[in-house]
């Protein structure tokens, strides 16, 4: 969601904060601003409403000279979006000043205590608080001051602060939204997202809940909240400042999109022994007596994260023979669940942040469940609180759509289907076949893109529809859900994903010539069920555009479009099905005049409940 940068170094802070900022517009965001210490000792602090270019208009002819400053990009949640609600927010004084990310769930106590007080409040933010107490407890020593003013707040943040009482000295802190601390040659910066990051340098280390990080004079040191210091060990980041960038694509999400060979590629590889027909998780072995006892999976996620669990929903019930349930995050912590040791919860988050799924973990971890994590952030709060886990290995993923993650997802789920399925009854000769399948992912993903451009002519058939319906069966129900969010998401379209046997129980009221129906139509174990869902649209006058298995001659003569995706196991036609509908989703949105990276009131990583 909201975008923090602060830096501390041997260079002019104001291009380096600016350029950070560029790189966390992907999260989303409705304005901006930076403020800077002068070497004057005077804090400049430049604000708008709207996207960073503004605020690099703004600045372009400014003396803001200076190697300490703090910048932010804003999500909404309290106040509309406004200049005055832009960050950084500052004191009465105009002395001390504050970027956060998250949300403070006792503001309005703290608000009226503080008004009480004396102090005169200039935003609708709950972060504005934050800038007020720092200026309350203020004795001398910023650092004290952070740490007694977020000992007051109740809920979630990243912060970052700097002042004109503490010159050359930077101040952040965390606690349920990440922060993550760049250590380059005689410069350190601190950011919400590594691709702010990595421009600097790939040295990083990783801020757990709780505790702050004070940078003075080149050096740093990290404190909890109790005053003690912290010790860290450094990581290298292994991908580069350049695999974030577009390079040459118009958009992030076709480049993602494009990718997915390579994601599919990078989150198998070392991972497969073909021989024993079975997979190797490292990151699971330290749990592996406990894997074996567990007799019940409970999947919790969000978003394109969940439509992926309710893939491996049928993996691990079809391969591995556990029952497996699928969470909604946001509700698993309201519900009775009953969990036991014998129980594994397994949370899915790309950014493993996603606040709803953390605070999911922590319930299941209260109740004595195993937690296993598949994140692609290495050094993610869900990534460090689990008891084991699987990275995807994918690098940076910045479309807020996100592609290449969900395929990743899906295949890493086929990986621990594939991995608890052999200590059980799967026999050796089907997993060597389910190895082989994986293996073929990448060239088969290929051909689906090397034919994009009949997929680009298609969507311009159909970027006039204001309504779709998206059906399918068995592994490719969740790709119909996946395919409606994705056209929601970055085209603005009502879509309505459901389960083909579902729609006579409701939907199909709604099928006119003017609502067609995308239906992923594999040739699988249910495709006659789906070719009646066909001839049921088109009695109504629906236009059907069908994703079919290559071969297939009989869909043509049935459905008035159809794409072509090559033969799979079925387990894994969700990976090879949900391309088109990615490239259709991003090629509608185009066809729109929509960025498909910024969808409207959208973030990529939602840290807020």
């Amino acid at each position: 969601m909201c975008g923090i940068i602060g830096y501390t170094g041997k260079r002019n802070a104001l291009p380096i904060l600016l350029d950070g900022l560029y790189r966390l517009e992907y999260r989303g965001y409705d304005s901006a601003g930076i403020a800077i210490a002068k070497n004057s000792g005077e804090i400049v602090r430049v604000r708008v409403k709207g996207e960073v270019i503004n605020l690099r208009s703004e600045v372009t002819n400014q003396d803001i000279d200076g190697f300490v400053g703090i910048a932010h990009t804003r999500w909404a949640t309290h106040g509309i979006p406004s200049v005055n609600n832009a960050h950084p927010h500052t004191d009465c004084g105009q002395e001390f000043f504050v970027v956060h990310n998250g949300i403070i769930e006792n503001y309005l106590q703290l608000h009226e205590k503080l008004k009480s007080d004396g102090h005169i409040f200039t935003s609708d933010t709950d972060t504005e608080i934050l800038a007020h107490l720092i200026e309350e407890n203020f004795k001398g020593d910023l650092s004290l001051a952070v740490r007694d003013a977020i000992k007051q707040v109740e809920g979630a943040y990243a912060i970052a602060a700097i002042s004109s009482k503490s010159p050359g000295e930077l101040v952040a802190a965390r606690f349920g939204s990440p922060l993550t601390l760049g250590l380059g040659d005689n410069e350190l910066v601190v950011a919400s997202d590594l691709t702010a990051i990595i421009p600097i340098t790939r040295e990083v280390l990783y801020l757990q809940d709780g505790e702050m990080v004070t940078i003075r004079d080149g050096r740093y040191d990290i404190m909890n909240l109790d005053n003690k210091k912290c010790q860290h060990t450094t990581t290298t980041i292994d991908w580069t400042a350049e695999s974030a960038e577009k390079q040459g694509y118009p958009h992030f999400m076709l480049k993602e999109i494009f990718e997915q060979p390579e994601a599919i590629t990078n989150s198998l590889r070392g991972r497969l022994l073909s021989e024993q027909g079975t997979s190797k998780l490292g990151g699971l072995e330290s749990v592996e007596e406990q894997l074996r006892q567990i007799d019940r999976i409970v999947i919790i996620a969000m978003g394109t994260s969940r439509n992926a669990a309710l893939v491996g929903e049928y993996m691990l019930e079809e391969y591995a023979g556990i029952p497996t349930e699928i969470e909604f995050s946001s509700e698993f912590s309201y519900r009775r669940s009953s969990l036991t040791p014998s129980t594994a919860v397994i949370a899915i988050s790309q950014s493993g942040e996603t606040a709803d799924t953390r605070i999911a973990l922590a319930e299941a971890k209260r109740k004595g469940a195993l937690t296993l994590g598949i994140v692609n952030v290495v050094g993610s709060h869900i990534a460090q609180t689990t008891d084991a886990g699987v990275y995807n290995h994918i690098g940076p993923e910045k479309a807020v759509a996100s592609t290449k993650a969900f395929v990743s997802q899906v295949a890493i789920l086929a990986l621990i289907s594939l991995c608890f399925g052999r200590t059980r009854e799967l026999d050796r000769t089907s997993g060597q076949e389910i190895v082989r399948g994986l293996q073929s992912l990448p060239s088969l993903i290929k051909q689906i893109l090397d034919n994009v451009e009949q997929i680009k002519n298609m969507a311009d058939s159909y970027k006039h529809y204001d309504h779709f319906l998206y059906l399918g069966r068995k592994y490719n129900y969740p790709i119909a859900l996946e395919g409606a969010l994705k056209l929601k998401e970055v085209a603005y379209v009502h879509a309505e994903g459901y389960n083909g046997g579902e729609m006579k129980h409701g939907p199909i009221a709604l099928i006119d010539k003017d609502f067609p129906t995308c239906i992923v139509i594999p040739s699988d174990s249910v495709y006659d069920k789906n070719l009646g869902h066909i001839r049921e649209i088109q009695a109504r006058s629906g236009r059907v555009l069908a994703i079919a298995t290559e071969g297939n001659t009989e869909i043509k003569n049935i459905a008035e479009d159809v794409i072509y995706i090559p033969r799979t196991l079925e387990m894994l036609t969700p990976i090879i099905s949900v391309i088109p509908l990615q490239l259709l989703a991003y090629y509608i949105a185009v066809a729109r005049g929509y960025n498909p990276d910024k969808p409207r009131n959208l973030a990529k990583s939602v840290t807020v409940e």
